[in-house]
């Protein structure tokens, strides 16, 4: 089912960036793939860096505060 919708130019401009970016063959194609993308859930593997968990833990609390 093809679908005609009013995008302004400013719209239209990064449609076509994206289309190029993405190699698509078409604006849907284009706009598949940037949905697609932005709805894939984010890994958090390595925010915290590559220090070990007994130094990222380290003085969160004190030994006279746990329980």
């Amino acid at each position: 089912m093809l679908t005609t919708i009013q995008v302004t130019d400013k719209t239209l401009h990064l449609l076509k960036k994206i289309k190029q970016e993405t190699a698509s063959q078409s604006y849907d194609e284009a706009i598949t793939k940037l949905v697609v993308e932005k709805s894939k859930p984010h890994s958090l593997a390595g925010f915290l860096g590559k220090r070990s968990t007994k130094e990222i833990l380290s003085g969160l609390r004190e030994k006279h505060d746990r329980f």
